[in-house]
């Protein structure tokens, strides 16, 4: 009897499980250009934040939707994704945003110089502040 107890409890835990996997790895894809901004901010401003505190600026900014004013400094495709860099008062810092498909498709449009707004998600500060699943 304590045998059935236990396999039939496997046997929920593992339906229950499978369940939980499917709905989370069939979840819709965030529309970056669809959702509001949690944060407005230029380049200078949040690469000034993540140097000075950079704990306080994950907490503030980390997987949040930011749109971030700058000017273009570069704009280069890896491994089929576009990269666009913005440009910041800090020799050593950038914005580090790379493109959703749709974006990359468009991005021909873009120069070297121009003032964009690119809203994406913060994923983090290495050196640089990277944003991933841009739109502009």
């Amino acid at each position: 009897m304590k045998v059935k107890k236990i396999i039939l409890g496997i046997l929920i835990l593992g339906i229950v499980g499978a369940i939980i996997g499917y709905k989370t790895y069939n979840k819709p894809h965030l529309n970056i250009v669809a959702t509001k901004a949690d944060f407005n901010i230029s380049a200078n401003k949040i690469i000034e934040e993540f140097s000075t505190d950079e704990t306080t600026a994950n907490s503030k900014y980390l997987e949040k939707i930011i749109a971030i004013k700058g000017i273009i400094s570069d704009i280069k495709i890896e491994k089929e994704k576009g990269i666009i860099t913005l440009k910041t008062n800090d020799d050593f810092a950038s914005i580090l945003c790379h493109l959703s498909e749709e974006a990359t498709n468009k991005m021909s449009d873009l120069k070297v110089g121009e003032s964009i707004t690119i809203k994406g998600i913060c994923t983090g500060y290495l050196m640089d502040v990277i944003l991933v699943k841009s739109e502009f």
